[in-house]
């Protein structure tokens, strides 16, 4: 059994299900293995998309999400997504291969110094000395992957650990030894030794996968009697969850419950849009920076906070703060709150919510957060019928929200463009909104749409991209026609990249480096196998709309290249 066939074998025993890899000779026993215990196997076209992929069905299902890659610019190659999934708090087991143990520091083929690389990204990161290691090594790593503040870990496996002993001694001691000098018969028996010590164990190894604890609740009774005793007072309570609450995957039904058993007004973003489904009348959805003015109570449920919330400003001053975070350092992030909360905040929740007795006294505040939510939705729809060149945007994505099923997922990949659907889209479900998170990383979309609709089976998967951000990953067409993972890639095509030539014209007068083509991009996924057409009316893309979801059913990606007018509907939006 080689050292490809053992790691296999542990992450079967772990309930891996997929790998995503891009081939290495570096890493091929890994991936054989794989594929020989059951794992599916999907190779993708970039490294990076590996990666994505493997954080969509970590997100997904709570599970430790798994890719390999090669040595060198295969593991370089990865450090966006694996800074994304460090940033979005996503458990990833990155598998990369590596210059041969004897080797290292030698100038061998894509020899570089990697641990280094990823130390600054991962939660941990290692090198494997020896053969026998590998079951140890990779069971601490998902452990540390998973506990507390989930995120990636790195594990590096040097390509002479991987293969077969008999070959490996092949590989170092070649030659005509009989007529070998003194010196280089030293150097055989130093290397036979070396591999003498490498595989020394093997035939004993256990192959057991460590049981991973589950994630418990950190918090005590007082935090769960101080919150009770600041709602029930509250008059006007507000919660924001964000992704920090849904790293867990396998809480999220059950928060949803707690939500709706508290009774509070809630907001949602990222990972947690569609926790509560498209019609629930607690979420609200526009002027949240009003609604937090207004509040006498803010809890931020996995939401830090950053940018988004300016850095606190956002926060009415007068509001008492409750910050629930699984992560410490973002819970006192730019704002000290009044009541601070260390723990998983699904679990907290769900906790707090058996404790509260809400008796309908939130009814007027309520009334007022749906009237400023009403305003809003007439605001759009009055954008929506403003005549663009081609098709309106706002009007495009409200037109797309009634044609969406309940078993819909949204792959979020762009910046004025998805950031318009954000407005505008309905996620349908629990976890059925993907997007890169804090980091706002263009690229994850064809990555993210592998990794849901393995996840996601029976959904139509969407990919909502702008021009721009399309070109990162829009190979990955070609592994959805060859693994039969379909999705319906949306581009929003106003040939620019919009988000930041809004503002650069307008302060610096000048589009330099911002101007794109109307480039026919369902020409790319044609080439691929995938179907598509591009449209320039609401008209076409509606019809588009309708072959595209019988496309999927036929396990055929489709693209629809939407020729979209320039909107002002996000300007002044640029984020510092």
């Amino acid at each position: 059994m080689n050292g490809g066939e053992i790691i296999a074998q542990l992450l079967k025993k772990h309930g891996v299900e997929y790998m995503f890899t891009l081939c290495g000779g570096h890493i091929s026993p890994i991936f054989v293995g794989a594929k020989n215990c059951g794992i599916q196997v999907i190779d993708t076209r970039h490294e990076a998309n590996a990666v994505f992929a493997a954080d969509a069905t970590a997100r997904l299902t709570g599970k430790i999400g798994v890719a390999a890659v090669t040595a060198g610019p295969g593991v370089t190659n990865t450090i966006t997504a694996i800074k994304n999934a460090q940033m979005a708090q996503s458990p990833v087991l990155l598998l990369g291969g590596a210059a041969a143990t004897v080797l290292k520091g030698r100038g061998s083929l894509q020899d570089i110094e990697q641990l280094s690389v990823m130390q600054s990204i991962t939660k941990w990161c290692v090198s494997v000395k020896k053969v026998k290691d590998f079951v140890p090594v990779i069971n601490k790593a998902i452990s540390i992957a998973l506990e507390g503040t989930p995120g990636p870990v790195f594990v590096e496996c040097p390509i002479d650990l991987l293969y077969e002993e008999s070959l490996v001694k092949e590989w170092y001691l070649a030659g005509n030894k009989k007529d070998a000098s003194l010196s280089d018969k030293a150097i055989y028996w130093y290397l036979n030794r070396h591999v003498q010590a490498v595989f020394d164990g093997v035939k004993s190894i256990d192959i057991r996968a460590d049981i991973v604890p589950a994630q418990k609740a950190t918090h005590n009774s007082s935090h769960i009697k101080s919150i009770k005793k600041a709602i029930e007072k509250s008059e006007k309570p507000l919660i924001l969850i964000g992704s920090g609450s849904l790293n867990n995957a396998q809480h999220a039904e059950s928060l949803a419950a707690s939500v709706n058993k508290m009774g509070i007004p809630v907001y949602l973003s990222g990972m947690a849009r569609g926790l509560l489904g498209r019609h629930n009348l607690l979420q609200k959805r526009h002027n949240r920076k009003q609604a937090l003015k207004q509040a006498d109570l803010i809890i931020l449920a996995g939401v830090p906070c950053d940018f988004r919330l300016d850095y606190g400003r956002h926060l009415s001053k007068k509001a008492t703060f409750i910050s629930i975070k699984g992560n410490k350092i973002d819970l006192f992030k730019n704002k000290s709150p009044d009541i601070a909360v260390h723990a998983n905040p699904a679990l907290f929740l769900n906790e707090v919510a058996d404790k509260i007795d809400k008796k309908n006294k939130w009814k007027e505040w309520i009334d007022s957060l749906d009237i400023s939510d009403n305003e809003k939705e007439i605001n759009i729809a009055e954008q929506a019928t403003e005549k663009t060149n081609l098709i309106n945007p706002i009007e495009l994505f409200r037109t797309l929200d009634n044609l969406l099923p309940e078993n819909t997922t949204l792959v979020a990949d762009g910046g004025d463009f998805v950031a318009t659907a954000s407005y505008t889209l309905k996620p349908r479900h629990p976890l059925s909104w993907l997007d890169p998170g804090v980091f706002g990383t263009l690229g994850v979309g064809g990555g993210f749409a592998l990794g849901a609709k393995l996840c996601n089976a029976k959904d139509e998967v969407w990919i909502i991209y702008g021009d721009g951000s399309s070109a990162f990953s829009i190979a990955e067409i070609d592994t959805m026609v060859r693994h039969k993972l379909p999705a319906i890639i949306l581009i929003g095509n106003d040939a620019s990249w919009s988000q930041i030539a809004r503002d650069q014209l307008d302060i610096l007068k000048d589009d330099v480096a911002t101007v794109l083509a109307y480039s026919n991009y369902e020409k790319i996924g044609e080439a691929f196998g995938a179907k598509g057409k591009t449209v320039k009316t609401l008209e076409e893309f509606v019809k588009a709309v309708k072959e595209a979801q019988q496309s999927v059913k036929e396990g055929i990606p489709y693209v629809i290249n939407a020729l979209i007018g320039k909107s002002d509907f996000r300007k002044g939006s640029i984020s510092m």
